[in-house]
């Protein structure tokens, strides 16, 4: 990613992130972090409070601390804009605003993919050797056109709200996350930063029955102030205040990381019994940025 950013000018930035514990099960927690990221190869260490507190004095972190140096930021719409006409330059085609309202498996994908779409009042078909299934919010139904009722899945949705901050300080140089929490539907409500520095927080987690639902509402705020000072006690509370909405698919409200059970999401899958047909269920936001180990994953899965 740093690469294809670097060669093709897309705004980005490798500032690093901080995982950061408040007290023994919150450190246990960034233990096991960083023994899965080892085994990974994904480099992570362990900061000591006095380096902590040059480096970063806003932040608290009274039991520790866990660097991932590789962690960066990208602007996203600079990143899809780029995906996009990439593709176009490679001969593929965009059919945008098209739903599709049916898939059709020829023999069980051996005589291809028969997917028909929706334009206004019109129809449309087209046949395809292959089927990736990347549709995000609509992922799940997309998968449910197309396996066995046995092998359904039930969508969940989590709105997430992001807070704005009004002020220049405290200002952490460094994305902040607070240890994961089991069951958690989301990663806490976490210290990022844009393009141009300015900090925000978020997402917190609001479980809800329609994926088009974008209305930020403040329900959460309090909780999230709460959360917030946690780990930057010297925030100002009342310059905090309601910023944009966005929504995640999830395989089910225990959240990505769930005691005892591993993770729950990511599910990138060739679906047995379908020739042709790779599944992407569980893809949330950090899906755009692992976007080209997906797509590799994906080639690997279909022609290797």
């Amino acid at each position: 990613m740093y690469d294809l950013c670097r060669q093709h000018h897309i705004p980005h930035m490798n500032c690093g992130k901080w995982v950061v514990a408040q007290d023994a099960p919150q450190m246990e927690a960034l233990e096991k972090v960083h023994s899965f990221a080892s085994s990974i190869g994904v480099p992570t260490y362990f900061v000591s409070r006095e380096e902590g507190k040059r480096r970063e004095p806003d932040v608290r972190a009274e039991a520790g601390i866990l660097e991932s140096p590789s962690t960066g930021i990208v602007d996203s719409h600079s990143l899809m804009q780029f995906l996009e006409a990439d593709f176009e330059e490679h001969g593929g085609i965009c059919a945008f605003r098209s739903p599709v309202t049916k898939i059709e498996a020829v023999r069980n994908g051996a005589g291809g993919w028969k997917i028909t779409t929706s334009s206004g009042d019109e129809e449309s078909s087209i046949t395809a050797e292959t089927l990736v299934n990347s549709a995000g919010l609509t992922a799940i139904p997309i998968s449910n056109m197309v396996l066995p009722p046995d092998r359904h899945f039930r969508p969940y949705y989590a709105k997430g709200s992001y807070f704005s901050y009004a002020l220049s300080r405290p200002k952490p140089s460094i994305l902040v996350y607070p240890a994961p929490v089991p069951g958690h539907g989301g990663l806490g409500t976490h210290l990022t930063l844009d393009m141009v520095g300015r900090i925000r927080f978020g997402p917190d987690v609001e479980w809800v029955d329609d994926p088009t639902d974008l209305r930020v509402n403040d329900r959460n705020l309090p909780a999230a102030l709460d959360d917030i000072q946690t780990y930057l006690p010297g925030v100002n509370r009342s310059a905090i205040g309601l910023d944009y909405c966005g929504i995640r698919p999830k395989l089910g409200k225990l959240g990505a990381v769930t005691s005892g059970k591993g993770f729950q999401d990511f599910y990138i899958k060739r679906e047995d019994g379908f020739q042709g047909f790779v599944n992407l269920l569980g893809i949330e936001s950090p899906g755009l940025t692992s976007s080209l180990a997906i797509a590799e994953e994906v080639e690997r899965l279909l022609y290797q």
